[in-house]
């Protein structure tokens, strides 16, 4: 009879509801675009800096080079942002303003160079151009600018005029760009035709956010679509056209392409550039950031999960995607009060407590889950039944039920056998001793195994066929361990090392002696043989199952150990536990709590599960059914990426015994049973 599958959709839909429901919603976190930042790029230098975090003073730490430079002097900076070969910061609350030359360093040092300072009018939304560096008055909402031409003499880029308050501002080359307070318009100014070209671009569009590039600016309209004006040579104004309403929460610009943060799960999607697969990288897949800076021909992004710089594109080189900068402060460390949107996660700790992260508060977007189109059937004209059409359905009737109770009949058969186990390799497996090998040492040797009844069975020739067909194009990614390697690195299987129980034994946490982390499960070592057949039994099942299964959005199984009565099988250790670990956590008691608080982590996890049960569902060979996805089945590694844990009986939870494992598994299978009959009926 064959087993009825849901639909992807409606996996989807089931992730969805079971994770999300399991949360409080609470505000996301959505960085203002512009060029005032925690990070910056100067692009003529290839030099990265960003401020750092965990500290109690918020400095500023560059890479040039493949070298690390700590910026002088080391006070808390709030913004910074970059041009073509310096780059500036604004120091915490406003009142200086510091910038520095990356081409001239010497003994890895840049000089810095003051060029505001104010005892009484702070500055903010700073912006850094080609040449030119602006930033906005916090009361007045009036721009100064200054520098332009070479860099080094006075004030030549000019300032839009005291009368005119800006909402934001952003800045190009040799131009700059403002959206100003009364009416949303967009205003250019500058030493370049490119910024009267864009202003003419939007003039007939209200705006609320804005970034620019080299000739090209892009951003959200009040209605949230994403607008772009300018050079479009290389396609970089053709915004996807599956793009919907406030889809993104970041920009970044180069000179002729366009990238930007999807708002629901942090990833970065670009386009323009010599070709559309130009700005794509293995160093980004399935990454989150929470925020993008670009130059030329390369842009660097915040991740979310360790809040680290990673670079790409073909301006960069690929040896060096992971920068040596450690944590960078998504959002800057104030002392103030944060207004209604709340505090950005473990702030605190980011701040080094010296003050916290407010979250930007932006439009929260519904959940859209995708489901299948429902189309009403076209109408039919009744025509009256005929004497033959009757029959016909009374006869088809007949053979339904008469099939059906004959279905029945043989699945209650097939349940007393597996209650009883009487039947295929449960009695193999459990009510007699296996035989052994054709090929002995001698026969005096197999005829003590037989009638030695404390002695281990052999491992049936039915069990390794099945393990050796496993898929052979993942085959050679399964290693095999002594058993001298895992006890060393389990400390010799220490209490303190356990991290849960499975289906035939302990889990203990593990490194082995190449530094990997991994998750060791141990079966429970015993002398019965009725015990030993059962531990092995259910070594063999789950190791010719996990041989087959290969996905980024499973749990892997790196490898196996057999040696004497021992039976161990080895996985990638999820650093950052389980989903139910963080979900019902007594320290999760604030909405800055934990990471997965946040609606893009939620629909990330969410989105990543999802994935992993559809591979079992619909693309694995057998077709696995996992049946107990639950948040303590949904595991999250190193970057949080969600991984669903396909064991019989999870290990993470320490108090499932191997009974109750296996009248779970019946229960599983006559509820199955009873599914199935139903929808037949």
């Amino acid at each position: 009879m064959a087993l009825v599958h849901p639909p992807s959709s409606l996996i989807i839909t089931i992730i969805f509801t079971a994770v999300i429901s399991s949360l409080t919603p609470h505000d996301r976190v959505v960085h203002g675009l512009g060029l005032a930042s925690t990070t910056a790029i100067t692009y003529g230098t290839s030099t990265v800096c960003g401020i750092v975090a965990d500290n109690p003073t918020q400095s500023i730490q560059c890479y040039q080079n493949i070298q690390t430079i700590s910026v002088q002097p080391i006070v808390s900076f709030e913004a910074i942002s970059g041009g073509k070969t310096f780059f500036c910061g604004l120091r915490s609350g406003g009142f200086s303003l510091l910038c520095w030359d990356t081409s001239l360093s010497s003994s890895c040092r840049f000089q810095p160079k003051r060029i505001y300072h104010s005892d009484t009018i702070a500055l903010t939304d700073l912006a850094v151009g080609d040449a030119q560096v602006c930033a906005r008055e916090v009361n007045s909402r009036i721009v100064r600018c200054w520098r332009g031409g070479d860099g080094t003499r006075g004030s030549l880029f000019p300032s839009p005029g005291e009368a005119l308050d800006f909402h934001t501002i952003t800045s190009g080359r040799g131009f700059t760009c403002g959206i100003l307070m009364n009416g949303s318009r967009v205003l250019c100014w500058g030493q370049s035709r490119v910024g009267a070209e864009i202003q003419t671009g939007f003039e007939n569009v209200l705006m609320s956010s804005l970034v620019v590039g080299e000739s090209h600016a892009c951003g959200l309209s009040v209605n949230g679509a994403l607008v772009c004006k300018g050079n479009n040579d290389s396609e970089q104004l053709n915004v996807p056209s599956s793009t919907s309403a406030f889809e993104f929460s970041g920009l970044a610009l180069g000179s002729n392409f366009t990238c930007a943060i999807r708002r629901r799960n942090g990833f970065v999607v670009c386009w323009g550039g010599r070709n559309r697969f130009e700005y794509d990288s293995d160093a980004i897949e399935n990454v989150s950031f929470e925020l993008i800076a670009a130059g030329l021909d390369f842009l660097c992004g915040l991740t979310t999960s360790n809040l680290s710089m990673i670079c790409w594109g073909p301006g960069w080189s690929s040896s060096q995607n992971d920068l040596p900068l450690g944590m960078i402060v998504p959002g800057p460390c104030v002392q103030g009060p944060c207004s209604s949107c709340g505090v950005y996660p473990n702030s605190e700790t980011l701040c080094g407590g010296s003050g916290k992260i407010c979250k930007s508060c932006q439009i929260e977007l519904p959940i859209a889950v995708p489901l299948p189109p429902i189309n009403p059937p076209p109408p039919q004209v009744l025509a009256p039944a005929s004497s033959s059409s009757i029959t016909r359905n009374r006869l088809l009737l007949a053979f339904a039920i008469v099939g059906s109770v004959g279905a029945f009949t043989g699945l209650c058969t097939i349940i007393f056998c597996l209650w009883t186990r009487k039947c295929g390799s449960w009695s193999n497996h459990h009510d007699s001793v296996q035989p052994t090998s054709a090929v002995a040492p001698n026969a005096g040797s197999a005829v003590g195994i037989e009638n030695d009844p404390n002695a281990p069975p052999s491992r049936s020739s039915s069990i390794k066929g099945y393990i050796s067909g496993s898929s052979s194009k993942h085959g050679d990614k399964t290693e095999s361990f002594h058993l001298a390697e895992l006890s060393a690195a389990t400390k010799h299987f220490s209490s303190e090392n356990k991290i849960g129980a499975g289906s035939f034994g302990t889990v203990y946490k593990g490194k082995l002696s190449d530094g990997r982390e991994v998750a060791i499960k141990r079966g429970d070592t015993c002398t019965k043989t009725k015990k030993f057949q059962e531990k092995e039994t259910a070594f063999d099942s789950e190791l010719a199952l996990l041989s087959r299964l290969h996905h980024k959005h499973l749990v892997k199984l790196v490898g196996s150990c057999e040696e004497k009565d021992e039976r161990l099988l080895v996985y990638e250790y999820m650093c950052n536990g389980s989903l139910h670990d963080h979900l019902h956590s007594k320290k999760n008691v604030e909405r800055s709590s934990s990471i997965v608080n946040s609606w893009r982590m939620r629909i990330k996890i969410a989105l990543d599960a999802a994935r992993g049960i559809e591979y079992l569902h619909n693309y694995a060979v057998p077709t696995i059914i996992h049946r107990d996805i639950k948040s303590s089945n949904i595991l999250l590694d190193e970057n949080w990426t969600a991984r669903v844990s396909i064991l019989d009986c999870h290990y993470w939870d320490r108090n499932l015994t191997k009974r109750s494992c296996h009248r779970r598994r019946l229960e599983q299978l006559a509820t199955l049973i009873l599914s199935t009959l139903y929808q037949m009926f």
